[in-house]
């Protein structure tokens, strides 16, 4: 019997040239090394400039959202991000510093990780200790993804109505709780 096939999310973004070129380019090579790695690339939405997240934090960044599928596990889907993420020039020397690319897994379908109160301290942490911090274990969904404009519009133009299987909140009504100066941060590129 073949195995159900999630819908990976992933949030794409870089603010400093790879060796694929510029931001856009390297986000558009990413997707293909997925791709040649085995995931169907289900959709992925328009390109977006936003800017550096601290604020002041470099260059603006590409952002993009991505729905893909794969016969991978979600600890292998992470680590494939990974390792295109080395490929494409990422290294891991500053949390939220400029990079050549970010592959974030946002969701795998609606899979849970590693459980709900571990999901609930991670979502839940003092923003003056995110920065700091960072798990040593696999968190699903994304534990930040319902406060971030530069993820969540992106991914509005794929998944608008996909439910957070914590939250019980769409996409789109978590776009809408945002700051709307945090949403109009984010530029649609041509």
């Amino acid at each position: 019997m073949p195995v159900k096939q999630e819908s990976i999310y992933l949030a794409l973004g870089a603010n400093l040239a790879s060796p694929a070129g510029a931001p856009a380019e390297t986000l558009r090579a990413a997707l293909n090394q997925l791709s040649e790695k085995g995931a169907a690339i289900r959709a992925v939405s328009a390109f977006y400039s936003t800017p550096a997240y601290p604020a002041g934090n470099g260059p603006d960044f590409v952002n993009a959202a991505a729905s893909i599928s794969a016969d991978w596990s979600p600890r292998e889907t992470l680590d494939i991000f990974h390792a295109v993420e080395a490929d494409l020039g990422r290294t891991r020397s500053t949390r939220w510093g400029q990079r050549t690319l970010d592959l974030d897994l946002i969701a795998f379908g609606d899979t849970v990780l590693p459980d709900p109160e571990t999901h609930a301290r991670w979502r839940n942490l003092p923003p003056d200790q995110q920065g700091s911090l960072a798990p040593d274990e696999l968190i699903l969904p994304h534990p930040r993804l319902q406060d971030r404009a530069f993820v969540l519009v992106p991914l509005a133009d794929i998944a608008p109505d996909w439910v957070h299987p914590v939250l019980g909140q769409s996409v789109r009504k978590m776009c809408a709780a945002l700051d709307p100066a945090d949403v109009a941060a984010v530029k649609r590129l041509e």
